[in-house]
């Protein structure tokens, strides 16, 4: 991305998205009963009350009554039909890992399988987008949940820790060009979550080679543990590489989060709340998801920006929109175009 000498002044920023995840895939209701929803009615209702609080993109997962992460896609249809009927406008974006939490104590956190998340673009209503890893990578999410913040939570069972500090992101290459080809033929956008640079390097030679064709919307996601960790300089060496033409969130964990979204506010990015993320505030205490937007809009204000309306947040994504060549994806990305056979030099965009 370039930066102008006014490129940090509010005025020139595009308005603030905010992505929210209420739905906590790796925590159990009672760790946080207050915060977490339970029924699909409470499910829906966590939606609206986010949206109501400023965030235009639900990042959705599904819970079952027992408590667990639901794998079961009807479940999901269920939902999204509820929020689209609740909040129109909200951006649903589906976590494309189904769920990842274990099935019982001493099981094995992982993604589901290769076909069954490829059922992921036949959902029925459809979302707007769904998340897509690029590389198969490590995911261990216990590397700096530390122990104090743990405790009394489902996460202080050692046979959780071992199974989530074990965990892979599945997201070889066959896979992520036959998932980007099936969303993109039913209209679902794929939201790339980005672990490091070796990611947006794939990524890049995916749209290079006319794999993907249409708008880049990219989470950097510092969270350590096979991915990139909570440094400033990985997420600024990632915002150096990014293109100019593409939206770009920022998602770290626990008290990392707010110090992220701040700088990637102020630099005119997005943000990423909600308790997948964190269930604590800076001082360790207890924060909900709603508390957690409420706070970002105050933040967002203090730094003169203004937060999009669920209209506005589908006009900066660029849902439903898809490009016809590789060409027109590059420039529309503000990347340079493709070498020409003799070209020398880098390419100029047009």
């Amino acid at each position: 991305m370039q930066f102008f000498d006014d490129s940090l002044h509010p005025e020139n920023m595009e308005k603030v998205v905010i992505t929210v995840a209420p739905y906590g895939p790796e925590w159990m209701p009672e760790d946080f009963p207050e915060d977490i929803p339970l029924t699909m009615d409470e499910q829906i209702h966590k939606a609206v009350e986010c949206y109501e609080a400023g965030a235009t993109v639900l990042h959705l997962h599904v819970r079952e009554l027992d408590g667990k992460g639901s794998k079961r896609l009807s479940k999901f249809n269920e939902l999204i039909a509820g929020v689209r009927a609740a909040v129109p406008d909200m951006i649903i974006q589906v976590g494309g890992s189904i769920s990842f939490a274990p099935e019982s104590d001493g099981e094995a956190a992982k993604w589901l399988s290769d076909d069954t998340r490829h059922m992921l673009a036949e959902l029925t209503p459809k979302p707007d987008q769904v998340t897509v890893a690029i590389n198969t990578t490590q995911m261990n999410i216990m590397e700096l949940l530390y122990p104090e913040y743990l405790e009394g939570t489902s996460l202080a069972n050692p046979l959780y820790q071992a199974a989530y500090s074990e965990m892979t992101v599945p997201a070889g290459p066959a896979w992520v060009a036959e998932h980007l080809k099936r969303l993109m033929a039913n209209g679902i956008q794929p939201h790339f979550q980005l672990t490091g640079m070796h990611a947006m390097e794939t990524l890049e030679r995916l749209v290079r080679r006319g794999v993907y064709k249409g708008p880049l919307n990219l989470t950097w996601i510092g969270i350590g543990g096979g991915f990139d960790g909570p440094n400033p300089f990985n997420f600024f060496n990632f915002i150096h590489r990014a293109p100019d033409g593409c939206t770009l969130t920022s998602e770290s964990l626990l008290k990392n989060v707010m110090p992220f979204n701040t700088m990637s506010m102020a630099m005119g990015m997005h943000p990423r709340v909600g308790n997948e993320d964190t269930i604590i505030d800076h001082k360790g205490e207890r924060f909900g998801s709603v508390a957690q937007i409420k706070q970002t809009v105050r933040i967002a204000h203090e730094l003169g920006r203004e937060i999009a309306t669920g209209k506005e947040a589908r006009e900066i994504y660029r849902i439903g929109v898809q490009y016809d060549s590789i060409e027109e994806t590059l420039l529309a990305n503000g990347m340079a175009p493709n070498r020409k056979a003799g070209q020398k030099g880098v390419p100029q965009r047009g």
